[in-house]
């Protein structure tokens, strides 16, 4: 069995086995997959809240799997975690069944292929990112934060709750181009955080920028032959032209 799901940021209960029953009949072979915004790797470090939930998830009857948002902790999640071969793609192994997918790999669950691509550009933050190296004293670098608090600005804080790379590099395009062709441009299913440029604007009536990863996508999407693209981001449940699906309170099985 396959599930997909929408945005999590650090909070699990929708797996709870009241609220997701079907668990019940899962093993560790079956895979929920979140499309971003997992959230459970966020601290500084790994906290005791954190540590409690992501070993909950790992003591689950299936095995967790997620694409990356723009709301993670780039500098543990790229550099704390093993590399691994997992289901024909490269993972990082945050524990024995709870894996972050690696943007531009194709994996294979249960016989069929994803092709997952995780990141996003933040739209939380539109009144700036605040960086500590702009500031001569950490002082002066608290007060700021606390004067921005203040005025309700939405901003971010580099290092702490926004990191550069929400933005993929030039390498992680680069690595799903080359297993997009070699997989002929085809596959089941596409798992990304935000949607193809098109889709995007439908979801937000216009009002989201566009940025280079949903114009790259609203390319793909014409290039590639899919089922279904599932994502997040948009923090709603909808289905958009019958095949763009966006999650996030909703698990939603995939059928055979």
């Amino acid at each position: 069995m396959i599930y997909v799901t929408g945005d999590c940021h650090g909070e699990f209960k929708k797996f709870t086995t009241a609220a997701f029953p079907e668990q019940k009949e899962m093993t560790k072979d079956d895979i929920v997959i979140i499309c971003g915004d997992f959230g459970g790797v966020w601290d500084e470090k790994e906290s005791r809240s954190e540590s409690y939930w992501l070993d909950w998830l790992d003591k689950k009857p299936f095995t967790t799997v997620f694409a990356d948002g723009n709301h993670e902790n780039f500098d543990r999640l790229y550099n704390d975690y093993q590399t691994v071969d997992f289901c024909s793609g490269k993972a990082h192994k945050i524990r024995d069944s709870v894996y972050h997918l690696m943007r531009g790999e194709i994996f294979v669950f249960d016989g069929r292929k994803f092709f997952v691509f995780g990141g996003a550009a933040s739209h939380d933050a539109e009144d700036g990112i605040i960086s500590r190296d702009d500031f001569d004293t950490e002082t002066a670098f608290i007060n700021e934060i606390r004067h921005w608090r203040k005025q309700g600005k939405r901003f971010r804080v580099k290092g702490w709750s926004w990191w550069e790379q929400e933005h993929p590099s030039d390498e992680e395009y680069q690595n799903a181009d080359s297993n997009l062709e070699k997989a002929g441009y085809k596959v089941d299913y596409v798992i990304t955080h935000c949607a193809p440029e098109l889709i995007s604007q439908m979801v937000g009536n216009g009002t989201y920028i566009p940025d280079r990863l949903t114009l790259y996508f609203d390319k793909l999407r014409t290039k590639l032959k899919f089922r279904y693209w599932f994502f997040g981001h948009y923090h709603n449940d909808l289905i958009i032209e019958d095949k763009y699906v966006l999650l996030y309170d909703q698990l939603v099985k995939i059928k055979s």
